[in-house]
């Protein structure tokens, strides 16, 4: 199975990153736009994971999940990777508001992962929904330009999910399982959970 654990924007967020999208079709050289039931947030890439690894994994993550709070995110400006250069072949809306809780819940997917023995990448996470491609990388300059600014309104995320990615299926993406994350963001944090 190929997985990965995401946070998924609710439909509003959606709907409105969709309206700033259109902006920019059109405009600077040809990029294949994702749709948008392929927009998520991705806390950590799975890769390929055995069937007999799950019940580790699931157990890992729902500790996690357990230990962290709800996070307020919004949907705030354009990116691209590589970052530097004119050549780009991701474009990504940007993540802001709890953004160093939301790099701990990313990273406490990690330690999940590891503790259930899978590899994953150690790059620097940043936050953030890929909404086109562009195969071969070229300079997305324009169509950035296009796109305006960009800046949604705040949600709460309170789950975290284990998704399967199921390339040339009607349904691309499915949701393996669901952990809610543990603790409102406007409540006190259990005193179990305070460490140094």
């Amino acid at each position: 199975m190929r997985l990965f654990v995401a946070l998924n924007p609710p439909t509003e967020t959606l709907e409105a990153l969709a309206e700033a999208v259109d902006r920019g079709r059109g405009f600077g050289r040809p990029v294949r736009w994702t749709g948008t039931d392929a927009w998520h947030i991705t806390l950590v890439f799975l890769g390929e994971v055995e069937e007999d690894r799950l019940p580790v994994l699931t157990a890992a993550i729902g500790e996690r999940a357990r230990t962290q709070r709800a996070l307020s995110l919004a949907i705030e400006g354009w990116g691209r990777f590589p970052p530097r250069g004119r050549r780009s072949s991701v474009l990504w809306a940007g993540v802001s508001g709890d953004t160093e809780a939301l790099d701990a819940l990313a990273h406490g997917m990690r330690s999940a992962a590891r503790a259930a023995r899978i590899s994953v990448e150690r790059r620097p996470y940043v936050p953030h929904v890929t909404v086109a491609r562009s195969r071969p990388p070229s300079d997305l300059g324009e169509v950035v330009e296009a796109l305006g600014d960009l800046r949604g309104d705040r949600w709460q995320a309170r789950d975290v999910h284990l998704i399967e990615s199921r390339p040339g299926s009607a349904d691309r993406y499915r949701t393996v399982q669901t952990w809610a994350l543990g603790w409102e963001a406007d409540s006190e944090r259990p005193p179990e959970l305070d460490t140094p």
